[in-house]
C-alpha cells in the first residue's frame, strides 16, 4: 500500500483501487470532506506539475470518459485545488508522489498489457520501466524507486 499525504488530501493506493481522501478544513474548504475511488482500470492518465519553491505541485487522476476542464496559463495549480480529481502537494511531499505516481503508472500499463504482465519476471518488469524511463514518462528517482520495490517485493 503506498500513500501520500498532501496540502488538501491524501491518496492511497493499495494495488487495484485509488482512493482520494478529505479530511480536516483545508480539504472542506477546496473540495470537500469525503472519499472518491477508482479501480486502477478506470484511471485513463495522470497529469503532474512538480513543485516548485514557491508554489505546490499537483497530480491529476482522469477518469475515462472524464470531463476535464482545461486550465488557463499560469493557472493550473489554481485550477487543480478546487478540483475533486486533484492533490495538491508541497515540495517537501513531492517524493511521496512520485512514488505513487509510478506505482500508478505501472499498475495502469498492466491493466492495458493483459495477462501476460502479470505473470512476467521482476527483470521484466524493470526493463519495462527503463523503457518508460527513456521515454521521459518516469524520472529517474521513480525508476529507481520502483525498481527497489520490485526488487524487495
Amino acid at each position: 500500500m503506498i500513500e501520500a499525504n498532501g496540502h488538501n488530501g491524501q491518496i492511497i493506493f493499495d494495488g487495484d483501487h485509488v482512493t482520494i481522501t478529505r479530511k480536516g478544513l483545508l480539504g472542506r474548504m477546496s473540495v470537500g470532506k469525503g472519499d472518491k475511488r477508482w479501480h486502477i482500470s478506470q484511471i485513463s492518465s495522470i497529469q503532474w506539475k512538480p513543485a516548485g519553491p514557491l508554489v505546490n505541485g499537483f497530480i491529476q487522476l482522469s477518469a475515462s470518459g472524464g470531463n476535464e476542464r482545461r486550465s488557463k496559463f499560469g493557472s493550473q495549480t489554481t485550477s487543480a485545488a478546487g478540483d475533486e480529481n486533484s492533490v495538491l502537494f508541497t515540495k517537501k511531499q513531492q517524493a511521496d508522489f512520485e512514488t505513487l505516481r509510478a506505482a500508478i503508472d505501472t499498475a495502469i500499463a498492466q491493466q492495458h498489457a493483459g495477462p501476460a504482465v502479470a505473470a512476467s519476471s521482476v527483470a521484466d518488469e524493470i526493463t519495462k520501466l527503463a523503457g518508460l524511463r527513456e521515454q521521459g514518462l518516469i524520472s529517474d528517482e521513480e525508476f529507481e524507486a520502483q525498481k527497489r520495490r520490485l526488487l524487495e517485493g
